[in-house]
């Protein structure tokens, strides 16, 4: 680590949004259904509360009844329409089923093809990712070169600062790795 303060926060920077990039990841990462009830498939399903759009686990409670079944039990009965609405809009390829009290997702088998088109899914946000991660890898090297063009620091500094770049840069596509290793497995797994 080199004793400059530019470069430390250039490398804090560079740091802060590495593990934004995987944070991002994994929250998308939770989002996909694996075909097990997963309450997180609902976290972007806002419900028209009054007039005031409002995240779904704010209006009600959800729990999984089991492997396959999510239920979502509304503190106002009368929001249970517009629950069954806001789930069939968002597009989660789920049917809601609604008895009056409660509102029951039914997750139903993944084909083979279905897992793989999900699996080329996975991938394709991991390739985003790490397109992310060099783009923040770029921005930092330019920094480090404009320091050193300035001459605020020297060649060597340079050099050693770039190493640390790379050092940083490789482990956050090393997690990404991981994370996407991980989905894949979940998804592929009957």
């Amino acid at each position: 680590m080199i004793d400059n303060e530019k470069v430390q926060e250039l490398q804090l920077v560079l740091e802060e949004k590495l593990e934004k990039t995987a944070s991002v990841l994994q929250e998308e990462y939770a989002n996909i259904r694996a075909g097990r009830a997963n309450p997180h498939v609902l976290d972007k399903i806002t419900v028209d509360y009054y007039g005031t759009p409002s995240p779904l686990n704010q209006v009600g409670n959800i729990s999984v009844a089991d492997a396959k079944c999510l239920v979502i039990s509304p503190w106002d009965a009368s929001l249970l329409k517009n629950i069954e609405k806001a789930i069939l809009q968002s597009n989660i390829g789920l049917n809601p089923t609604n008895d009056g009290k409660v509102i029951r997702l039914i997750f139903p088998d993944m084909t083979e093809e279905r897992r793989r088109d999900i699996a080329k899914q996975i991938k394709g946000l991991a390739e985003d990712a790490k397109v992310a991660v060099r783009n923040v890898r770029r921005d930092t090297m330019d920094g480090l070169k404009k320091l050193k063009n300035g001459k605020e620091i020297s060649e060597d500094e340079c050099a050693s600062a770039e190493k640390d770049v790379e050092k940083l840069v490789s482990k956050a596509i090393e997690r990404i790795e991981k994370l996407t290793a991980e989905k894949e497995k979940e998804i592929m797994s009957v």
